[in-house]
């Protein structure tokens, strides 16, 4: 009888968080503004929205009293309105692909993604895997490197340490990376 209604509330809870979430602020549409209002401070915290639709029955029952109190105050509509503005202003996202760089393991292509002036996140698209040793120092530099809290953005350049044991995919990456970011200047 518990999970019945745990099921019931969650796929209550996850309806109701699709509606609203999937609305994009600023849509000028009074049908999606109004659950966003509701939801009060939730649209503008970005992480967060993940953890409100994993969240079953807690979700309905708080949700309930913050619906009051931005219905009443009606404030949340205007900061969530200005909120909107400037992140349409915010440049771009720039995805950039450098040159695929040999070495006696195998090949290194590294991509960017720049917003402004800023690497927002790297990856690598092509790594050394012809064998376990090489598949598995290629994991190691990927995991230092790459990603949007890896190395790269870190540093914001190319001037990386080196991987031990994986010097050689560590400089091909480095390069790939330099030609990527010379191609963003």
């Amino acid at each position: 009888m518990r999970r019945a209604l745990l099921a019931i509330t969650g796929l209550a809870a996850s309806t109701t968080a699709l509606v609203v979430f999937k609305a994009a602020p600023g849509t000028g549409q009074p049908a999606q503004e109004a659950p966003t209002a509701a939801e009060g401070p939730a649209p503008a915290a970005g992480p967060e929205e993940a953890t409100p639709r994993a969240s079953t029955s807690p979700k309905p029952t708080r949700s309930a009293p913050r619906a009051s109190r931005s219905a009443s105050s009606g404030a949340p509509k205007t900061p969530a309105a200005s909120r909107t503005g400037p992140a349409a202003a915010q440049p771009t996202a720039n995805t950039v692909v450098g040159p695929v760089v040999s070495n006696e393991f195998g090949d290194v292509q590294v991509r960017i993604t720049v917003v402004g002036d800023q690497i927002v996140n790297a990856a690598a698209l092509q790594l050394p895997r012809r064998t376990a040793q090489s598949d598995q120092r290629s994991d190691q530099v990927d995991s230092r490197y790459s990603g949007a809290v890896g190395m790269v953005v870190e540093r914001q350049g190319a001037d990386l340490d080196t991987v031990s044991g994986a010097t050689a995919t560590s400089d091909s990456y480095r390069r790939s990376l330099q030609a990527a970011i010379d191609q963003t200047r």
